[in-house]
């Protein structure tokens, strides 16, 4: 808090107050006054009531005169002033004492809460354990009921076995077929390549047949040129002769 000077003018006279206190400081400050009553906010403080009055009744006292009225007077008043100034004392500490006990039960009632809510912490990680588990539940029962859809949309076992052991017939029937089909084909190319053998041996006798009669021809044709050689032979010895 910053210092500032303020002045308040009455009856004639200037009155400057200086603050150049921190918050500690005015918390200590009017602590201090609530304590022993030195400021009201009308009339003349307690504090001071009662010191004047104290004093007013030792000076009495100091006195060589025999005043013991007076002196009974200001005592009596003296007392009277400690009574008043005794009584707001007693109230302010019934009051500190009450709120030393709400203290103490809002500290006990904050104590409680906060336990509650530990507790309902552990309540919340224990509910949100549990909903993971129920989520995790919720998929698996999802998937089983999606799988006993799927089954549900099959045909029954009986049909099925059915279905197999037609499948295992035309299987069996298709397998004999296919054995009969590769024996008449084996047998296809046995005879294919005893065509070709026949085929390959009959060209090699029509080629050597060929070559036969155009040997017999050849021969024929040879004997029949010495023939005719042999005749005109003769004809020029005729002619000669």
């Amino acid at each position: 808090m910053l210092g500032k000077g303020r002045k308040v003018s009455g009856r004639g006279e200037t009155v400057t107050a200086n603050y150049a206190f921190g918050p500690a400081e005015d918390d200590a400050i009017i602590k201090h006054r609530l304590l022993t009553r030195t400021t009201t906010t009308r009339g003349e403080p307690p504090l001071k009531k009662l010191q004047r009055k104290f004093t007013s009744f030792l000076l009495e006292v100091e006195k060589d005169e025999e005043n013991y009225n007076d002196c009974a007077k200001l005592s009596k008043a003296f007392l009277q002033e400690l009574s008043t100034f005794e009584i707001p004392l007693l109230k302010s500490k019934a009051v500190i004492d009450a709120n030393l006990r709400e203290k103490e039960n809002f500290n006990e009632l904050k104590d409680e809460i906060n336990r509650q809510i530990s507790l309902v912490q552990t309540d919340i990680e224990e509910l949100k354990k549990q909903l993971e588990e129920s989520k995790i539940e919720r998929q698996h029962k999802e998937e089983c009921e999606a799988i006993r859809k799927l089954i549900s949309a099959q045909p029954p076992r009986s049909e099925t076995q059915k279905s197999i052991r037609e499948i295992e017939k035309e299987i069996a029937a298709l397998e004999a077929e296919n054995t009969a089909g590769s024996r008449l084909l084996e047998l296809r190319k046995k005879q294919f390549a005893l065509l070709l053998h026949v085929v390959d041996e009959l060209q090699n006798t029509i080629e050597e047949d060929q070559k036969s009669l155009i040997e017999e021809m050849r021969m024929v044709t040879e004997e029949q040129k010495s023939g005719m050689e042999d005749a005109s032979g003769g004809s020029e010895a005729m002619a000669v002769d």
